[in-house]
């Protein structure tokens, strides 16, 4: 942040506003920071003025130069900063959401990069604002008033900047509202409000008070991407935010801790979740979105209320809807398919949905389509006032004016573009050798020319396909330098020729009005994928094109381009570099994305690949796959660090050394080793190596077989120097090579050079960055090694977060300097100043190329617009495939010939082989020559027929599935068709009723609801016996047998616990015997339900018709009783058409056994009638057969001869030329007619066989003999005998089985009545279901109120019964507290006692109210911090004797008395005592206060209850009484259906004058056994009324008698009390509790616990004897290491002690030697007085010493170190004395090592 000139005021507004935020927060957690700068100016002790001092003022403004980002140069370079200086912008980010805004009716105002674009729309113009951080811009919006104009930035902690219009001063600086970005802004409608809302990572919603630059509110919006925050128009104090998956609804509320920021998040409900863009409030507060779908949403209370679609249930727009606008009383809606509407207001805020699918109906008012290719993305309305021009915002790259006045169509304006670039990332960008002429091209399907001089576009030209690279061909490849080489996404090469349409002959039809054109020369197609680069060799002789299908192609040059063929490269190709002139020998350098680098020969131009592909084998190739090395070398860095780290410190070691020498010359290493503490050093990183492989960005020669490789992701931050490794033998895609050098970039970690570029001097190297940056390195020209490459300049200027820069380009003078990134920005930078640029443009203009002799009249070359088209690889292969393929047909078709004439001459043999006689004739075999050829064929003819039936297959499957769906649809899902049965002697016939299956969810809620419904009370009782616990206790807890317990005291415990099973079992008992208790108000059950079915059959009891009938609860019906209704209706139609159908099919089964019976009962009879004469024979009956009506199962039962029959039939009916269904049916009917055909002639055949009896010869009766004719006789009797029973049994099984069938049929015409009423009232059903649904939605609304407002009341009833609860507590410690104030009086009374003087002062003391300061915590609702505030009680009014009257004045001094200090002759305890009470009491009184508060406000919150309750009371009488009207209008309608009651003539008895009336409109249909039941009723209820009043009289008396019983039993327990008490007073004496008393005498656990601690205490006492016994050695240890050391320190006492007397005494002998030639002099007085004083410093030093050793002879002593004695002070002696002096200065300096070795 480049700080501005800020005033004082400013700066303490800045740092008042500034808040920081936890983006970790909750959508729910509220953060107010006016609470907070009102805390902070309490701190600061700040008052009204110094805030009114602190306002900004109104004409402050800061230097737009300081502001503003400048340029990053390295430090102690020579580069200026003004190396580039911006020239224009020929980009539009055109996908950015909001990215237009309107300044004035000539201006508007876009986003481009870090630059805010003001476009002049007459004159196309442009100014610009750079950001102040340098890291872009996320949102723009204009001031209502157009005044000012917000930049919301990106970056660290971004500003949004106000911009005073059209001064474009910065006016206003908002600090601290997000993180990292701002995704949009929005000014309220006054203008004095902003609301800003941030980007990830902290989403944060924050109003501002930009005049004053201070935040209002702020608080999380959302945890996922927002795209929008608006303030309501006609709504204060409300917002609206949307973005990705949610809509939230905002309203700043005033609490009483402050405002805050309320957010109610949309719910869609069933609706499905969508991203909303764009949004509109509504003045009635409703709001209006859009959805990914394009219909419209309309919301309501935080729900969706209906969407909006069109008619037919079309959506409103093809695509998301992006804004949606409010324009005199119209709805005004963009969206993505170009398409602008204008809609109802009223209507759409009156919609509602009118069916369960939630969708309202609604056609546009006005429609406007701006184009086929156009997708608007926001639109503003022109600032001229009444005007009806909009500027849109187009995501194809575009901006434009739109008229919207949808009225004459002669008055409406055309739209119009009135500025175009490229829609999304630029794919390519090359400049003109020549010329200041620039060319690009993008995904969007075009190629456009730019002159960066005059800056303005020259020409477009659109394809099918998107752009994917450019190149602009050389002078050497064209002399005019104007052809342009382009790839685009489908693999296509277009060699685009650029002229000047002006230099052109005229040629009738065309018209050339443009500055420029471009001419499709040539389309290739070389590739199947993107291409990604194409280059052309340094001769210009050879062009080079390579795509992501890993191929690089290579053509010749020309006016026609050849391919001479094409490579395989082991990746995706990312870039193509020719050789220079520099180097001997002209190869390809090609660069993967994958990390490898290829180097290819370059091929020869004459010559071309051979044999079916284009593929060249033939050239030498080197390959080189990079290793990452970016971990090693961070390893070697920091080895190297460690290492200078060890250097440094050794350095270190030595100075201290040195140093420490000069003191002690005996000092070594090892000292310094000992005071340092060894660092561990931590270990070296590992080496790592990426996967997937670092993609490779860029890369360029720097010698023969070297070159420089810019990579990304991990390997970022160095550029690489590679070279080709001699050893090529080796596998490519398993290769590893590393680089020999690199170069580390600063600051590009996480920042790589994407793009790297020279001028023509390679004296600047241009970096395109990541982050939308350029760099410029100036290096040496000839510095192929980059060793220059150190300082660098700097300036970011794409986006920072999606401009990566892709291109970069010098202009061929090095003049300009232009960049493409992806956020679809192109910058034109120019080399020189404004002015000198100018100046330049009047000399110099942008030419553009002639065109070409004779190119008027050439028309362009086929263009290949088929993306599927094939590649000239692909082509060739064809064609050779295709080129075999035909050769391989024509010799076919010679085999075909030759085998045709070879038949033809076989079958003239085999006529003459026929015609020849039989004697001679050659037989069939005889023809083959070999049995296999036949086998052969045959195998070949299954062979063929097995892969017709593959060929087959899937046709076979289609039609067995569509067999299988018809089936499904409508056999299978039948569970039983109709079958007829027919009699055998009559007409009478049987069917079964075809049934549908019922449908297992409807099987499956009935059953759930049968089950519910039969679930009564008994059930769920058992349910909750199941759920209670066991409250017995079976097993209760013994001790185990661990000894912890004598024998004696375990019976003891065993009895006690018997005691208390006992004593459990017996209150148990007791329980259970209470609980059977009835309670005072307990009735029977019977009683209560005789009394609820009388409660429900007694009254005036309204007809159903009537207008004012209630309809009883548990007679209400909704759509899910109706449905059961239903469900059960159908349930038993089914199961009583199920029964009739199981018996039919049993009559079925019945008839096929009789009809097999009856076959074998007729051969019986014909052979019985061979034995008979013929006169005595019985015609044999007809036996019958099954028609196909009674055996349909057979119907769809085929053989192969019915399928060929049926072929055959087809193609006969085929050619009559009737229709396919007439066809098949006719079929059906003749299959049918000749079955059953086919079935009588069988049975007559049969018949016929049965009727012709063997004619066999028989003996005539005269031959026969007497016996014989007897026995013949007999046997005919026997015979005739069983005809006769045979026939009558054939007969009677007949005849019964007619019966039978009759009887059923009689039984099934019954059914069917009943069927048909069922049907009836199915429809009837039907009908009331309907109109239940019609009702359901109305009533569900009234019902969930309804359940709204009961729950409300249940929650209000549960808040006052606890606030009633609350109030009690707190009046019962009221009551506490005020006994203990009495309590403290009563206190205060007894410590005066009796006669105290001073009992008046005391009093007076005591009682004195005074001020007193106290804390208070405020504890939130969800326990917050504690804040501390000061509070002061006010003074009472009923203040006692001294607060504001005289002083009291001693009786005994007269002198007025300080209350605050003991007086005289006071007791002083007994007055601290008095003020202690007195606080105590002061305490005590603030207690009750609060408490009364608190009860006040209890008693408030109750009574604010109560009222609450009566209006939800309120509520929900008027929702009940809703609820009912609209029951009443149900039932009405309901009655309004007609319902079928069909009646014989004798059971109307509507008649007058015994004849019955023609209308029955008015007759009541009534069951005639309800009557009945009902007179019968009269009787009983008489009857049951007299026994009743018998049965009250017997109650009445068993009641006197219980009564006296009760009396009787209440006196006997009261006697049985006295009684027992007195026994407990003679034993106990006292009154006691038995039960207690048995639980007490024996405690179990207790003493288990006891002798658990009796163990505890012995363990501890056995640790703490060891532990005495080792402090014990410990010492002992101690005490011999004192010793010791006290033994040394007596010895150096006494060596020192013997050093100073040998001293003394050398200085006695030198004293006594130079005495006899001196005289005493004072000098040797005051030696003599100082050796003294060294004496007496000596015996000091033995003294302290002694004491010392006594100190460190205790045990118990603190050992600390010996002090050095204070020597006194040696003056200064003559020369005389040096001996002396040096003895002395040795003897201090040992004291002192001999002091430093004891420490």
């Amino acid at each position: 942040m480049i700080p501005g000139e800020h005033c004082a005021e400013c700066t303490v507004a800045t740092q008042r506003c500034k808040t920081k935020m936890d983006a970790s927060e909750t959508l729910d957690d509220e953060v107010t920071l006016q609470d907070q700068m009102n805390e902070k100016m309490k701190e600061g002790g700040g008052n009204l003025a110094e805030e009114q001092r602190s306002l900004i003022p109104d004409d402050m403004y800061y230097n737009y130069e300081e502001l503003c980002s400048k340029p990053f140069i390295s430090a102690d370079s020579n580069i200026p900063p003004n190396l580039l200086h911006l020239s224009h912008s020929f980009g539009y980010d055109c996908g950015r959401r909001g990215n237009l805004q309107l300044l004035d009716e000539h201006t508007l105002a876009f986003i481009a990069g870090n630059l805010l674009v003001l476009l002049d729309i007459d004159t196309k113009e442009q100014r610009y604002i750079r950001t102040s951080s340098g890291g872009g811009i996320g949102a723009i919006m204009t001031h209502p008033s157009k005044q000012y104009f917000a930049v919301a930035e990106k970056g660290h902690q971004p500003d949004i900047i106000i911009y005073e219009y059209p001064s474009l001063r910065p006016y206003r600086i908002l600090r601290g509202g997000t993180d990292s970005t701002y995704s949009f802004v929005d000014f309220n409608r006054d203008g004095s409000l902003l609301a800003s809302v941030g980007g990830e990572p902290d989403y944060m919603l924050t109003i501002w008070d930009w005049k004053q630059e201070q935040g209002i509110l702020c608080n999380k919006a959302f945890s996922q991407e927002i795209y929008r925050v608006t303030f309501s128009p006609d709504c204060a104090g409300q917002l609206t935010t949307s973005g990705s998956g949610h809509i939230r609804f905002w309203k700043m509320a005033s609490t009483f801790t402050g405002l805050k920021l309320q957010g109610l998040l949309g719910r869609f409900g069933k609706t499905t979740v969508t991203d909303i863009e764009g949004y509109v409030e509504l003045p009635d507060g409703k709001v209006v979105s859009g959805s990914e779908w394009g219909n419209m949403l309309l919301w309501e209370g935080g729900l969706i209320k209906v969407e909006i679609c069109r008619k037919g249930r079309r959506t409103c727009h093809a695509g998301t809807i992006h804004q949606f606008n409010l324009d005199e009383g119209e709805l005004i809606t963009i969206g993505s398919d170009g398409a602008v509407r204008g809609w109802n207001l009223e209507t759409i805020d009156s919609a509602d949905a009118v069916d369960e699918s939630g969708l309202f109906e609604i056609e546009p008012m006005n429609e406007l389509i701006i184009g086929r290719n156009v997708s608007l993305r926001s639109m503003v309305k022109s600032s001229i006032p009444e005007t009806s021009i909009w500027f849109a915002q187009d995501s194809n790259g575009g901006i434009w004016k739109l008229d919207l006045l949808f009225g004459s169509i002669n008055t409406t304006q055309d739209p119009q573009c009135l500025f175009s670039s490229h829609a999304g990332v630029i794919q390519g960008l090359d400049v003109s050798g020549n010329s200041h002429l620039v060319a690009t091209t993008a995904l969007d399907a075009s190629v456009r020319v730019f002159d960066f001089l005059s800056k303005k576009e020259l020409t477009i030209s659109r394809f099918k396909q998107g752009g994917t690279t450019l190149t602009w061909a050389s002078d050497m490849v064209n002399s005019a330098a104007s052809l342009l080489a382009v790839g685009f996404s489908d693999g296509v090469v277009r060699l685009l020729e650029l002229y000047n349409p002006r230099s052109l002959y005229a040629v009738a039809g065309r018209s050339h009005a443009g500055d420029a054109e471009l001419f499709l020369k040539e389309a290739l197609k070389p590739h199947n994928a993107s291409v990604t680069a194409i280059a052309y060799e340094r001769t210009g002789k050879i062009m080079a094109t390579a795509s992501t299908d890993c191929t690089v192609f290579f053509f010749t040059v020309g006016d026609k381009y050849d391919p001479i063929g094409f490579v395989t490269v082991p990746g995706p190709v990312q870039g193509l570099q020719w050789s220079p002139q520099s180097h001997e020998k002209s190869t390809l350098l090609i660069f993967c994305q994958n990390g490898h680098v290829m180097e290819v020969q370059c091929p020869d131009a004459g010559s071309q690949a051979g044999g079916n592909t284009f593929q060249l084998s033939d050239l030498s190739r080197k390959h080189f796959c990079f290793s990452s090395i970016k971990s090693r070398i961070k390893r070697d860095a920091e080895i190297a660090l460690r290492q200078a780290r060890k250097e440094d410190k050794k350095k270190e070691r030595e100075e201290r050394l040195k140093k420490l020498r000069e003191y002690d010359p005996d000092a070594t290493e090892e000292h310094l080793l000992e005071e340092e503490e060894e660092e561990e050093e931590e270990e070296l990183p590992p080496l790592y190596t990426p996967s997937p492989p670092s993609p490779l960005h860029c890369g360029f020669y720097s010698t023969p077989d070297s070159f420089w490789l810019s990579m990304g992701g991990y390997d970022s931050g160095y550029l690489y120097h590679c070279k080709f490794s001699e050893e090529q033998s080796q596998d490519a895609l398993e290769r590893r090579d590393e680089p020999f050098s690199f170069i580390a970039v600063d600051d590009t970690d996480h920042n790589s050079i994407l793009t790297i570029t020279f001028n023509s001097s390679k004296q600047l190297m241009l970096c395109g960055m990541q982050d939308g940056s350029v760099r410029v390195y100036p290096i040496q020209a000839s510095d192929p090694q980059l060793s220059s490459m150190q300082a660098y300049w700097a300036l970011s200027i794409h986006d920072n977060q999606n401009g990566c820069v892709r291109h970069l380009r010098c202009s061929y003078d090095d003049m300009f300097v232009l960049t493409a990134g992806e956020d679809g920005n192109i910058f034109s930078f120019s080399c020189l100043p404004e002015e000198e640029l100018q100046r330049t443009m009047q000399l110099k203009q942008a030419k553009v190329p002639s065109p070409r002799v004779g190119l008027e009249m050439e028309k362009p070359a086929q263009d290949i617009e088929d993306p599927s088209a094939y590649s000239i690889e692909t082509a060739k292969q064809k064609l050779e495939l295709d080129r075999k393929l035909k050769e391989a047909e024509e010799r076919k078709q010679e085999r075909r010939k030759m085998l045709v004439e070879l038949q033809s001459r076989f079958q003239a043999l085999l006529e003459q082989n026929q015609n020849i006689p039989d004697h001679i004739r050659l037989h069939r075999s005889e023809f083959e020559l070999d049995p296999c050829f036949r086998e052969e064929i045959e195998q070949q003819t299954e062979e063929g027929v097995m892969v017709v039936r593959k060929q087959l297959a899937w046709d076979e499957e289609r039609h067995r599935l569509g067999l299988n769906k018809l089936q499904t649809m409508f056999s299978k899902s039948a569970v039983q068709d109709t079958v007829t049965v027919y009699a055998f002697e009559s007409v009478h016939r049987i069917s079964t009723y075809r049934l549908l299956a019922l449908s297992p969810i409807q099987i499956q809620q009935y059953q759930r609801n049968r089950d519910i419904s039969r679930s009564g009370p008994v059930e769920q009782k058992q349910w909750r016996d199941k759920a209670q616990p066991n409250k017995e206790i079976h097993n209760i807890t013994r001790l185990s047998k661990s000894g912890k317990l004598a024998n004696r005291e375990a019976e003891k415990l065993s009895k006690a616990e018997e005691i208390q099973a006992r004593i459990k079992e017996r209150k148990k008992e007791w329980e259970q015997f209470f609980a059977s208790k009835p309670s005072k108000d307990y009735e029977d059950p019977k009683d209560v339900e005789a009394i609820r079915l009388a409660k429900e059959n007694l009254g005036d009891f309204k007809l159903k018709t009537a207008e004012d009938f209630t309809i009883p609860e548990h007679l209400r019906m909704n759509v899910e009783k109706k449905r059961m209704q239903l469900m059960e209706l159908e349930i038993k139609i089914y199961e009583k058409k199920s029964e009739m159908n199981a018996r039919v099919m049993a009559l079925r089964d019945s008839k096929v056994q009789i009809i097999s019976q009856l076959h074998s009962q007729v051969e019986q009879l014909h052979m019985i009638q061979q034995r008979l004469p013929p006169e005595k024979r019985h015609a044999l009956p007809a036996v019958p057969i099954l028609v196909p009506d009674e055996i349909p199962e057979k119907k769809h039962r085929y053989t192969r001869a019915t399928l060929e029959r049926f072929a055959t039939l087809r193609a006969k009916m085929v050619s009559t030329g009737l229709d396919e269904k007439e066809i098949g049916q006719n079929i059906l009917k003749l299959l049918e007619q000749e079955s059953q055909d086919t079935q009588n002639d069988a049975q007559n055949a049969l018949m016929e066989e049965e009727g012709v009896i063997d004619m066999h010869s028989q003996r005539p009766d005269e031959e026969l003999g007497e016996i014989e004719r007897e026995m013949r006789e007999a046997e005919e009797i026997r015979n005739l005998y069983q005809q006769d029973a045979l026939l009558k049994q054939m007969n009677e099984a007949v005849w019964g089985f007619d019966a039978e069938l009759r009887l059923l049929r009689h039984e099934k015409q019954e059914l069917d009545v009943q069927m048909k009423l069922a049907d009836l009232r199915q429809v009837i059903l039907l009908a009331e279901l309907q109109l239940l649904k019609e009702f359901e939605k109305r009533e569900n609304i009234l019902q969930e109120r309804l359940n709204k407002y009961i729950q409300e009341g249940q929650e209000i009833t549960a808040k006052m019964s606890e606030c009633k609860h609350q109030i009690e507590v707190k009046r019962s410690e009221i009551v506490k507290l005020q006994n203990e104030e009495k309590t403290i009086a009563t206190t205060f009374k007894t410590s005066l006692g009796e006669n105290n003087k001073f009992e008046e002062f005391l009093t007076k003391v005591f009682k004195k109210k005074i001020k007193r300061v106290k804390k208070k915590e405020a504890r939130g609702s969800e326990g917050g911090d504690v804040e501390e505030e000061d509070d002061s009680d006010e003074d009472s009014d009923e203040e006692s004797d001294g607060d504001n009257d005289e002083d009291y004045e001693d009786s005994e001094f007269g002198a007025p008395l300080d209350d605050s200090v003991c007086p005289p002759n006071c007791d002083l305890n007994l007055f601290e005592n008095t003020l202690a009470l007195r606080e105590h009491r002061l305490d005590v009184e603030e207690q009750i206060q609060e408490e009364m508060k608190s009860v006040n406000s209890l008693k408030e919150e109750c009574d604010a209850l109560v009222k609450k309750e009566k209006i939800v009371q309120n509520n929900r009488k008027a929702a009940e009484g809703d609820l009912e009207l609209i029951n009443r209008e149900k039932q009405q309608r309901l009655n309004e259906i007609d319902v079928v009651v069909p009646l014989r003539l004798h059971q109307i008895d509507y008649v007058k004058s015994g004849l019955m009336l023609g209308e029955l409109d008015s007759a009541l249909v009534v069951n005639t056994d309800v009557l009945e039941r009902l007179e019968i009723r009269i009787k009983e209820l008489q009857q049951e009324k007299t026994d009743q009043w018998e049965l009250y009289k017997q109650a009445g008396q068993q009641h006197v008698q219980l009564r006296q019983d009760l009396k009787d039993m209440e006196a006997r327990i009261k006697e049985s009390e006295v009684c027992c008490e007195q026994t407990m007073l003679m034993k106990f004496r006292r009154l006691v509790d038995l039960e207690v008393l048995q639980t007490l005498s024996d405690n179990r656990k207790l003493k288990e616990m006891r002798q658990e601690i009796t163990e505890q205490e012995d363990k501890y006492k056995r640790e703490l004897k060891r532990y005495e016994v080792k402090v014990k050695e410990a010492e002992e240890a101690l005490n011999e290491v004192t010793r010791q050391n006290t033994e040394r320190l007596r010895e150096m006492n006494s060596l020192l002690s013997q050093k100073n007397m040998m001293d003394a005494q050398l200085n006695s002998r030198q004293s006594n030697t130079v005495s006899p030639f001196h005289r005493s002099c004072p000098a040797e007085e005051q030696e003599l007085q100082s050796l003294q004083q060294l004496l007496e410093a000596q015996a000091q030093e033995i003294e302290a010493l002694n004491q010392e050793i006594f100190t460190l002879s205790r045990k118990d002593s603190h050992v600390l170190p010996p002090l050095e004695p204070v020597l006194p002070t040696v003056p200064t002696l003559s020369y005389c004395n040096t001996a002396s002096t040096r003895t002395y200065s040795g003897v201090r300096r040992k004291y002192s090592l001999s002091s430093k070795a004891m420490k």
